[in-house]
Formats: structure tokens, sequence, C-alpha cells
């Protein structure tokens, strides 16, 4: 198993949770397989069934377990009531649970108390690129680039190489078991045909400003609909909605969102896009960047566990900076990103003119140019360099 950069506490209950596919299953197995005193595996038909029904059986199995036992529940989603059943024993009994679960929507839904403070909460999601080539040269990270744009980062992807109708299928699959075993199994929505049409749409929109109501138009719903339909992406965590940036958080909330899905794989599925390659200097080769940068800085910061949010600007007349980096401090920083080779000043304008002469802003422009230099006041890095150096705190 290749190494995950999230670390997990091995003393502490837990709940990680993931979109499917993100490897939850292998990672707990490495960590805890040995360790564990039970095992409930809710893929398994014969225990999804018993334990929807009866949940009061994790009870009975637990009752001889010695204090500081692990539990390992693997997709506690699909029987939640086991959430209400392990914190009386994390109480009295003083185990310790490990969870794992695929719908934070279906948890809450589920009158699940979430543990109420009695277990860390964590995310995984699909490999980052400082998982794989952190250690690499330049060459490596460059040959992985192309592939990272058009098919993503899910696990089992890197398992076919360079196979690209394998490719095309797993992902295709993928987005069809999201629908048949998330949506449709889970009944996050009453009407599910609607929400085909809106998956699309929303691919379409992946790394562009919401328009809810254009969307509803589209799709043949009310708004309204379309703003849920995008908290069931979030909250099957498949994406995130990414604010418009204000130092006022009542007036950030008024802003417009941007929308960006957790991988570039998974967009271009739902999108119905796989069979079309990414040409470098196109729109759509730069959006790809765009995104991947974004959701690899997400990733990092949920792995790394500070109070950082993140957000872009953009101004009335159009000017815009990709990506910001807040920080309780008031140091924020201003990121843009660019899929070019080269970096010239004429491309930096809008960058400069947020950021000069602000103290708690530092500028930075991520790219493709691989030597690093400094233009005025703002960095410019190899986008590889940038998200090492953004993961290991060496900017």
């Amino acid at each position: 198993m290749k190494p995950r950069i999230l670390s997990l506490e091995q003393d502490y209950s837990f709940i990680l949770l993931g979109a499917r596919g993100t490897g939850k299953s292998t990672l707990i197995e490495s960590l805890f397989r040995k360790k564990a005193a039970l095992w409930v595996d809710l893929l398994d038909p014969d225990e999804e069934a018993a334990f929807q029904a009866h949940p009061s059986l994790l009870a009975e199995r637990c009752q001889a377990l010695k204090r500081g036992s692990w539990v390992i529940v693997d997709e506690v989603q699909r029987a939640p009531k086991l959430l209400d059943v392990a914190h009386s024993f994390i109480e009295r009994q003083g185990l310790l649970f490990g969870f794992t679960g695929s719908s934070a929507r279906k948890l809450k839904r589920g009158a699940a108390n979430l543990l109420a403070g009695r277990a860390f909460t964590y995310q995984l999601f699909p490999f980052s690129h400082v998982e794989l080539f952190q250690d690499k040269a330049h060459t490596d990270q460059e040959n992985g680039l192309q592939r990272y744009l058009e098919w993503g980062l899910l696990p089992q992807t890197l398992d076919f190489a360079e196979r690209e109708n394998h490719l095309r299928k797993y992902l295709r699959s993928y987005a069809n078991t999201y629908l048949k075993e998330e949506i449709q199994m889970e009944q996050l929505v009453r009407n599910l045909p609607q929400f085909r049409r809106f998956l699309p749409i929303a691919a379409q929109m992946h790394t562009k400003v919401l328009n809810y109501s254009k969307m509803g138009r589209e799709v043949g719903c009310d708004h309204t609909v379309v703003a849920n339909y995008f908290d069931i992406l979030e909250e099957t965590l498949l994406g995130f909605r990414l604010p418009g940036f204000d130092t006022s958080l009542r007036k950030q909330q008024t802003k417009a969102p941007k929308f960006y899905f957790i991988d570039n794989g998974i967009a271009r599925a739902l999108a119905s896009q796989l069979e079309l390659p990414l040409k470098p200097g196109t729109f759509a080769y730069g959006s790809a960047f765009e995104a991947f940068v974004i959701a690899e800085v997400h990733k990092l910061i949920s792995y790394r566990d500070k109070d950082e949010s993140l957000s872009y600007l953009r101004t009335k007349d159009g000017a815009e900076v990709d990506l910001i980096v807040q920080r309780p401090s008031g140091v924020h920083d201003f990121i843009e990103i660019k899929s070019a080779a080269t970096v010239f000043p004429e491309d930096l304008r809008t960058l400069m003119a947020f950021t000069r002469g602000e103290t708690q802003a530092r500028a930075f422009v991520v790219s493709q140019e691989k030597q690093a230099k400094k233009i005025e006041h703002v960095q410019c890095l190899h986008w590889s360099d940038f998200l090492i150096r953004f993961w290991k705190g060496e900017l």
C-alpha cells in the first residue's frame, strides 16, 4: 500500500469519512486489522441486514471486550444507529471505535449522534501528488501531470497505469455506482431522474461560479433544489464549494461560490468527457490545471488540520485571484494559478494590484515554469514545488 499522509490517532476513537474509492478500508486495514478485537464489515450484505434490523447486536458483541479494545465498523452509514450504541461503550466500558463512512448526509439524517465529541473526525481524499511524488525528480512529476488532469488520482486508477480503456471503464463505473449505491439505495433524493440530469451539468460547472437559478432552468427544477443537490455532492464528499473572499463573514456568505469536484477524473466521467484529451494551451486544460491545484491544496489543508480556510476573489469588474488561503492570524496567501510553462509580469497585474504593499498578504503564482523566480513581491513556483513546500510549511 502506498503510504498516506493522513495521520490517525491510535489511542482515540475516530470517524473516517471519504468518497467511495478513496482508500478508507485499505487504510484502516493496514493500521487496525491486527489490533482490532472486533471487525464489522457493513459491505457484507448479511452483516448490513443484521445490524440495520438489530443495532443492539453490536452491544452483544462488545460486552466481553476489555477496556482499550478496538472495534472497527466499515461503512457505518449503512447502519448509522450503531454510532449511538458505540457512544455508550466508549463512555461506560472505555472501548475504542473506528468508523468509516462515505456519506455524512446519511449519518446526520440517520439520527446518529456522531459520538458527540467522543471521536475525532477525519476525511480521506483521492491520492495527493505529495503522497506520490514528494521525493521524485521534476521529470517524474511532469510525466504525472497529464495523467492527473485527465484521469485523476483515485487509488484504483493508479493500478491501470496507461491503459486508457481500463481507466475509462473504471471511472464510468464509478459514476454509475455513485448514482446507484450512494443516491438511489440510500434514498438521498426523491426525484432520481432529475438528479441524473443535474450531475453532468454540475460537472460542467467544475471550477465555475455557481448560478443556481440558471442551472435550475437547465435541470427543470427550482433553484433551491439545485442548491440542495450541491449540498448532496458535498455531504457525499464528492466536491466542495469555494466561497468568495471577504474579511466580513456576513458579506462572504452573500457572494456566489465556485464548485470543485475532489478529483478531475470524477468530474470528467460525470461530464462524459473521458474521450476528450486535454491539450496544453486550451481553456479546458487551464481549467483542469486550476482544479487540480485547488483540490490538492484543499486536501493538504484538511490533512494538516489547522484553522485555515479557502476562498477566491472576484471584483465587480471581473478581476480575479484564483485561490486565497485564509488564516486566523490575518496573514493570507493570494495564489494565482497558470498552466503556462513561462510566467510573465503582465500575467500578474491583478495579483500584484491586490497584494502590493499589503503586509498581511503573501503572493504566489503556481505554474509549470520549472525555475523558481520572483516578480516584484510575487513568488513564482513550479506547481510541484509549491504543493510540497506548502505541505511541509516551508513557504
